[in-house]
């Protein structure tokens, strides 16, 4: 009897160490299709980041365009308002000038 119980002994062992081997084929498929899953995530989050970084480098530099302009467009209100100011003083003191001078010129009559 030992020799039968031997056999169904190794027959039982050999069936478990097949479905050990076939659990461990199944979990190391898992395994490479997790990694192959995680690698493909990783690859997309670096484009992201590219993206993101990209905009970024885009959006700073449109920003120094646009105060470039804005500054450019103070200076020239700026210069608008002294020219106007300058403008409303002549126009002022020429206003007064010209009052003397009509003063003054009755004087030339006598």
């Amino acid at each position: 009897m030992g020799s039968k119980e031997e056999t169904k002994t190794s027959k039982e062992n050999n069936e478990l160490i097949a479905t050990l081997r076939r659990e461990v084929a199944d979990l190391k498929s898992q395994r490479d299709k997790q990694l192959a899953t995680k690698d493909r995530q990783i690859d997309h989050l670096t484009k992201l980041i590219d993206q993101q970084q990209q905009l970024q480098l885009a959006t700073v530099a449109k920003n120094k365009e646009l105060t470039a302009h804005v500054q450019k467009l103070s200076g020239l209100l700026e210069n608008s308002n002294i020219s106007k100011k300058k403008l409303e003083n002549d126009k002022k003191y020429g206003v007064h000038k010209n009052k003397l001078k009509l003063n003054n010129s009755w004087w030339h009559f006598w």
